[in-house]
């Protein structure tokens, strides 16, 4: 059973441009994400998912300085991307990250990861990324190799959507078994974002990893964020209005 995580990572954001190799204390968002899945005592492997496009042979570059694994292809076809890399690293379970979410939460990662191999046998798909009660950015979707592979086959080559990823899975019940996993009351924080999709999100993002290497803390968990971020509401309210571009394929009514 191989277990893989890939982060889809590109430098061409529309609202903030190179966002994904932007330092904060001294590292790039990239480096913190991937050094957070490296504590995860499920994963076997990291590889960042990048695109052929010119401009993203920084991330390449950067990823062979760091001796982190790196895979490109195609720039809108992510769907394809990435069920090229499930077959090439023959992964077994699937954890999809993002490159603008650079506090994904190893334990939560192996929470999650833990419940798709309990119950292999009856669910394909698991995450808490179909309903907004996690604060988003702190997103764990996992799932079978074998699911993205089977959908990348039935989605036309000429939908718009693909895009998207996972999204043709959890839409797919009549295929796959999908489960949704809500926050419990003391991660119920819709209305925190930790994501970085615009200036706004990076200044709270630099505030939260500073504050945390202040205190000591190298490896810290979404728990201690939202506290933080509970403590300094002038500073999460910074990011609170701007635009969320994936809430029109969550159901949070």
């Amino acid at each position: 059973m191989k277990i893989v995580a890939s982060i889809q990572a590109r430098l061409s954001s529309t609202r903030l441009p190179g966002k994904v190799l932007k330092e904060i204390a001294g590292k790039p968002m990239l480096q913190w994400q991937i050094e957070r899945l490296q504590q995860s005592r499920l994963i076997d492997d990291i590889v960042v998912a990048t695109t052929t496009n010119p401009a993203d042979d920084r991330i390449v570059e950067f990823c062979n300085r760091q001796g982190y694994k790196v895979f490109r292809g195609d720039e809108d076809n992510v769907l394809q991307r990435l069920a090229d890399l499930i077959v090439k690293y023959e992964v077994d379970i699937h954890v999809e990250c993002f490159g603008d979410s650079p506090l994904t939460d190893p334990r939560m990662v192996d929470e999650f990861i833990g419940y798709l191999l309990k119950h292999q046998n009856s669910v394909d798909f698991v995450s808490n990324s179909l309903k907004t009660t996690y604060p988003p950015g702190s997103e764990v979707i996992v799932y079978k190799g074998g699911a993205l592979i089977k959908v990348n086959g039935l989605v036309e080559k000429s939908d718009p959507l693909r895009e998207h990823v996972s999204l043709h899975i959890y839409r797919r019940t009549d295929l796959f078994a999908v489960m949704n996993l809500e926050a419990p009351s003391y991660l119920y924080y819709p209305d925190l974002y930790m994501e970085v999709d615009t200036p706004e999100d990076f200044q709270v993002m630099t505030f939260v990893i500073e504050n945390m290497m202040a205190r000591g803390h190298l490896i810290f968990s979404i728990d201690q964020v939202v506290d933080l971020l509970l403590d300094n509401p002038d500073i999460s309210s910074i990011n609170r209005k701007v635009n969320r571009r994936w809430k029109e394929y969550r159901n949070d009514d």
